[in-house]
Formats: C-alpha cells, structure tokens, sequence
C-alpha cells in the first residue's frame, strides 16, 4: 500500500487526525480575512467584462501577421478612443475586441484600422455584438443560480437536516464570493465560459461537502446515548475519515485545469481559455478548503447549540474529569486543606474485581496438599 493510501486507512480507522473542528475559530478568521479582500477588489477593481456582456465589435485580421500584439493595441485604442483587447490566435491571427461602440464608430475603426495595419479593408473581418445577447445571459445566470441555492437547500434539508443545509449554503457563497473576487483582482475577462466555469465548481463543492456530511450523519446515529465523545469530535473523524479522499479528487481535478490556465493560456498564449480555466481552478481549490475547514466545523457549531448535545458534552467531559481522577499514581500526595482524605490501600489489578471471600485464608502459597 502507498503512504498516502496507508495515510487514508490510519486517518479513516481514527489512529491518527487533526483537530479541524477544535481549531475553526482559525479557518473561520482566514475565510474572512480572505472574503473581504476579495470583497473588496469587487469594490474597487469591478469584473472586466467581456465584450459580449458589453457590446461592441471584433475585428479578425488575416493570417501570419507580422504586427504585434502590442501594437495593434495601440492602433485600436486609438482608433476608437476606447480600451481594446487583442489576442492572437494559434493561426497567427489578430482578433482585436473593442467594447462599447456601435455600428456607425465600427465602421470608421474599420476603415483606421486597416490603414494602420497596412490591410485592405475588405480583408479585416469585423462583427457586431449587441449588449442585450450578454445582459440576457447574464439574468439566466443569475436565475439559474438561485434556482440551484433554493433546490441545493431543500435537498439537504430533506436528506440530512437543515444545519447542513445552512451550512452548505455558506460555503456555496464563500466560493462564489472569492473567485468572483479573485477574477477582478487578476483582471481577466468575464465571458460566457466564465460564467459556465462559475456554475460548474458549485456542484463540485457541493459533492466534496455532501460525502463529509454523509459520513457525519452515519456516525452521529444514537449520539446520545454514549459518552466517549461529543459531537464536534465525531465530525472530526469525519472530516479525517474522508481527507484523503477529497485530496485526491482535488488534485485529479485541479491538474487538466492548471494545464489549461498556465500551459494553454500562459505559455502557449491561448488566451481564451483563460476565462474558464481560472474560474475553474480557483473554484476547486475553494470548495475543496471550504468542505473541509468551513461546511462541517459550521454544522458542529449549530449543532453543539442543541440543549441535548450541551448536555452530551457536559457529560462526556465529567466523565473524563473522573476518569483522570481515578488513574492518579499511587501515594500522591493529597491536595492541601483536603480533610477528608482517607489512607484507603490502591487496588492494584483489573478493576471491578470480586474479592475472595477467605478462600486459603492464612494458607501459604503453593499446591494443596
């Protein structure tokens, strides 16, 4: 078996874990502080959005063009007074976008465009793209996302309860909130695939978050009636139990994606790509940290509320504090002031033992005879 498998089995048996519920005041206060700074280049930043939210026009050049990316930038921004976004593609190429002019200005950019690229104009393709195809894109997204949040939360109301519920929920708009936050941080554009990309992880989150919570429903059945352990110490074990599982995933599904953002879009210039991959990417990494440090430490939180579970802890931890107590060493000193400490002999062997009654009384050791 491999360490990691090995790693996986010790994890699942309890031989060994990390204390994820115990420490989730920390995960809590990194989930904020990371949160609000992508709150906050929402704020500042604003998503760059894509032409097809915006409007405008495309220009695609003929093939193996010897001008830059950089220059053509400069000939379109100053073509149309307006920011522009070339890109070259993998036929050599231009595709240059300009965002926010309409029919009459295209033409004009055309014509200045062509002029500054040393083109025949009729060989500069351009195309229109209105901005209510993008605005209609963009509610049906936002319709479909609340549909998901409204179906997501009665599902699991329903197949677990409605703290996991309340708990999925909010790591579903943690995710959301830092890849939205991380995409006007980085500045990429918004497009389309952007919007698939942000519609995709959340059912992967959700998966990640759904195994943890089946594992912790199966083992809090009759959680009442024992006290070795309190809630909050059994979702521990289900969060270890299923660590390495969720690392897997993780990694399987991270690698195709890295190779599209940093090989496809990064090294070989394939900046369409770019859109999607970082969604996703982001995305993964997000619900993979927010099943794991944030969807089950919030259940344990809510639960642990219960009037029951307060009860099931006060005594699980009396029980402890006993059982402390009676493996003392033997001969410790009594604490001082202690009056009502006895000289009572320790019992040595296995407790709860019934004691001989005066069998071989007075009688040496050995075989009768």
């Amino acid at each position: 078996m491999s360490k990691l498998g090995n790693l996986g089995a010790r994890l699942h048996r309890g031989e060994i874990s990390y204390d994820f519920v115990g420490k989730r005041k920390i995960w809590y206060g990194i989930s904020i502080l990371i949160t609000i700074t992508a709150i906050v280049g929402l704020a500042v930043r604003g998503l760059n959005m894509g032409i097809e939210f915006q409007g405008g026009a495309v220009f695609t050049t003929p093939t193996k063009m010897s001008t830059s990316v950089a220059q053509a930038e400069k000939y379109a921004d100053e073509a149309s007074g307006h920011q522009s976004v070339v890109q070259k593609l993998g036929n050599g190429s231009l595709r240059i976008q300009i965002a926010g002019i309409d029919t009459a200005q295209s033409d004009k950019v055309k014509q200045e465009l062509a002029k500054d690229l040393k083109l025949d104009p009729e060989k500069l393709a351009a195309d229109l793209v209105g901005p209510s195809w993008g605005e209609q894109i963009a509610n049906k997204a936002w319709e479909g996302l609340a549909i998901f949040m409204v179906l997501v939360t009665i599902y699991l109301a329903i197949a677990f309860e409605w703290r996991m519920a309340v708990a999925a929920l909010v790591a579903l708009i943690h995710d959301i909130t830092i890849t939205t936050g991380i995409y006007a941080l980085v500045g990429f554009e918004v497009t389309p695939g952007t919007v698939i990309g942000l519609l995709t992880i959340l059912g992967y989150s959700l998966y990640d978050t759904v195994v943890v919570f089946d594992s912790l429903k199966e083992q809090t059945k009759d959680i009442t009636k024992q006290t070795r352990f309190t809630y909050g110490e059994i979702a521990n074990r289900s969060i270890n139990g299923t660590l390495v599982r969720s690392i897997n995933t993780t990694v399987v599904a991270l690698l195709p994606v890295a190779g599209l953002l940093f090989i496809g879009g990064g090294f070989l210039g394939a900046g369409t790509l770019n859109d999607i991959s970082l969604s996703l990417f982001v995305g993964l990494a997000a619900g993979a940290y927010s099943s794991i440090f944030i969807a089950t430490p919030l259940v344990a939180d809510l639960k642990e509320r219960e009037p029951a579970l307060k009860a099931l802890t006060k005594r699980v931890l009396a029980k402890r504090a006993q059982a402390g107590a009676e493996e003392e060493p033997v001969g410790a000193p009594a604490a001082a002031g202690d009056d009502t400490a006895e000289a009572t002999p320790a019992v040595v062997g296995p407790r709860n033992q019934p004691a001989s009654r005066g069998r071989g009384r007075g009688r040496t050791s050995g075989k009768r005879r």
